[in-house]
């Protein structure tokens, strides 16, 4: 078998891989972005275009490639902002940031635990989101910078009545405060009871859109709650929101 034959076998594995790697790019660049969903559309009409393409089915070929000039006129005039705020994050160290550390993550962890204590002791709301796989960027947008580390002292500050971030959201990433103040979408849910208020939607309705954890200090039911993936564990104990967390995160005892 000669080079050529090698090239033959080699070269739809080498073209599928480079399309995946581009793909894989395209996705980080509007992370954090509402034209992700759309641009994830874009990807699956790409794949089947290629996957026409090399099975020669000639009518589905031609209608996917009009298709696809059209979608992609339509995202640069529509997700224009989002396409400037992805150049704009090219260059940030932070786009690939390092794991942390299982020790870091429980110290981290315990911080939260503690602030939301003390803070349903002392009849204080808050509402602590901590990101997971989905980007909360655009959240962190809306709110007040912070870039903090992550301590129950500031989260206690950040909470406390009468301050002027008191009724907004906390977004921990990298395992650092990124932000507070932040705007969360609220939840339409019609089987959310009445006695939970303005905290509990916005915690659920942001766990609808993504995979973060968050913890919900009620100030006048005085206890702590725990959404995840639109489920809201209500009534919880610091040990039992550090355990349910790190189920969550796979982090084994």
């Amino acid at each position: 078998m000669n080079l050529a034959d090698y090239f033959l076998i080699w070269k739809p594995l080498l073209e599928i891989s480079i399309l995946w790697l581009v793909i894989y790019h395209i996705i980080l660049f509007f992370e954090g972005t509402r034209a992700l969903a759309a641009m994830r559309g874009i990807i699956i009409v790409l794949v089947a275009f290629f996957v026409f393409q090399k099975l020669n089915l000639t009518i589905l070929d031609w209608l996917l490639t009009k298709l696809f000039g059209i979608s992609v006129i339509a995202i640069l005039i529509v997700f224009h902002p989002e396409i400037r705020q992805g150049l704009s994050r090219l260059g940030q160290g932070h786009l690939f940031a390092q794991p942390l550390r299982k020790e870091d993550i429980e110290q981290i962890l315990q911080q939260i635990v503690k602030a939301a204590e003390d803070l349903c002791r002392n009849k204080e709301g808050a509402l602590i989101a901590i990101e997971k796989n989905d980007s909360l960027n655009t959240y962190i947008a809306n709110g007040v910078p912070i870039d903090g580390r992550v301590s129950s002292e500031l989260i206690e500050n950040i909470f406390i009545r009468n301050s002027l971030l008191h009724d907004g959201g906390l977004v921990i990433q990298h395992g650092r405060i990124a932000a507070a103040g932040c705007l969360f979408p609220l939840s339409e849910s019609q089987g959310l009871s009445r006695v939970f208020g303005t905290r509990h939607r916005a915690a659920l309705g942001l766990s609808q859109e993504t995979d973060a954890i968050i913890i919900v200090v009620s100030e006048e039911r005085q206890d702590i709650s725990l959404v995840y993936r639109s489920r809201l564990y209500k009534d919880l104990s610091g040990e039992e929101i550090l355990f349910r967390i790190k189920d969550i995160l796979q982090i084994k005892t």
